[in-house]
């Protein structure tokens, strides 16, 4: 049960990179949810590398106790918007990692629409 469960999730992530690509005038937005944390990275794939990251775990996230929920996902959003829109990055594409795009996921891309990121 649980081996079916990962590769129907891995068919998902999978189905959804296929259409998402980042480039470096506009990298990915890519977001991970675990049980426990949110991680958030802006990636350019034409070279692989990693632009902006942030997480739940980061020091002055973590000193909010952020945790893995809509209210957490908004903080978060809105922490990672600001960071990004920083650093010059003001157009990504999105990519939900093969979640639906509802609860969580839609706080979090709204949280940085809020600041000025466009996707």
């Amino acid at each position: 049960m649980q081996t079916n469960k990962k590769i129907r999730s891995e068919k998902r992530k999978k189905r959804v990179r296929k259409c998402v690509v980042g480039t470096a005038t506009r990298p990915r937005l890519s977001i991970k949810f675990s049980g426990k944390h949110i991680y958030a990275q802006c990636v350019d794939d034409e070279i692989g590398n990693t632009l902006v990251f942030l997480s739940t775990l980061a020091k002055e996230v973590k000193e909010q106790k952020v945790i893995a929920n809509v209210a957490g996902a908004v903080f978060l959003g809105k922490m990672f918007g600001e960071k990004a829109v920083s650093f010059g990055i003001k157009q990504v594409v999105f990519d939900r990692g093969g979640r639906k795009y509802h609860g969580c996921v839609q706080s979090f891309a709204d949280a940085a629409r809020g600041t000025g990121l466009l996707f």
